[in-house]
């Protein structure tokens, strides 16, 4: 079995639900048992790529041998050789008042990126209660701090910080230097606190309505809030792919990941009349 990393860059907003929500948030979005962070499920990537690749797009035997049969009726059962991971948050876009948003993260976050990444990376620099890291060129920066939402947070450059800005920018943004130059200007390491603070507050919230009909009024108990991942957000996760399972067709895993696309747009998540869940894929 070989695997890979992906990143998953949102466009629009992103809002793959967990259904009805108990506290204010109507709809609020997946996150993670252990962290609350944000989490797009693999089976909803895995589903999106399914759809995406039909046989209009891949030869049938190799759609077959990388999802599996799409039903249990027959004889030719196999296993699906292609698994994939969750989407976990790995940059939150926050407002700031400098800069307009900033690509925020932290190093609980980072570390867990690092080891899936299962390269050399990296270090990531130590940060004192209520403080922040930057590259040298960041637009964020105003006399000493950054100002996120309602936080003000004393913030100093750090060669680590623009380090790893350098190595995720051309994963996101490949062959894209204007793209990459911004990213790393607006790149900032937070405490894991403020970072968890931010993941829970600075998500986007939207009030919904139903129109009643010939009125042009709201139609009773027809308010809703849906929380959403902000545009601009970027997570990661990692595909797995065995050789080829079905008996028509051998294919090794290295094979099979190759038909992959490297760089698509994807729809993922609900509310797509509306204009949420367009995302950049991006494998490798």
């Amino acid at each position: 079995m070989e695997t890979r990393l992906y990143h998953l860059y949102t466009l629009t907003a992103l809002h793959v639900g967990i259904g009805q929500g108990s506290g204010v948030i109507d709809l609020p979005i997946a996150r993670e048992k252990s962290t609350g962070l944000p989490v797009v499920p693999g089976s909803a990537v895995k589903g999106v790529l399914r759809e995406e690749l039909r046989p209009d797009a891949l030869p049938l035997e190799t759609w077959l041998a990388l999802f599996g049969p799409e039903t249990t009726a027959g004889q030719d059962l196999h296993a699906g050789a292609l698994a994939v991971g969750d989407a976990r948050l790995l940059c939150l876009p926050v407002r700031s008042l400098r800069g307009t948003f900033a690509y925020a993260t932290c190093p609980l976050v980072l570390r867990r990126y690092a080891r899936d990444l299962g390269t050399d990376h990296p270090p990531i620099p130590p940060l004192e209660a209520d403080q922040a890291a930057h590259a040298d060129n960041s637009v964020l920066a105003d006399q000493g701090h950054v100002y996120l939402e309602d936080l003000a947070i004393p913030a100093d450059a750090a060669p680590e910080a623009g380090t790893w800005a350098d190595a995720i920018a051309p994963r996101i943004f490949p062959g894209d230097a204007d793209w990459q130059t911004l990213f790393r200007q607006r790149f900032l390491i937070l405490t894991d606190e403020d970072f968890d603070f931010l993941a829970e507050t600075a998500t986007e919230v939207r009030a919904r309505v139903r129109l009643k009909e010939g009125t042009r009024t709201v139609a009773k108990g027809a308010l809703w809030y849906e929380e959403n991942l902000p545009a601009e957000s970027i997570l990661w996760g990692v595909v797995a792919c065995d050789r080829s399972f079905r008996a028509s067709l051998t294919r090794s895993a290295s094979e099979l990941l190759t038909q992959l696309p490297a760089n698509r747009e994807l729809q993922i998540g609900g509310k797509a009349t509306v204009g949420r869940g367009r995302c950049r894929w991006l494998l490798g």
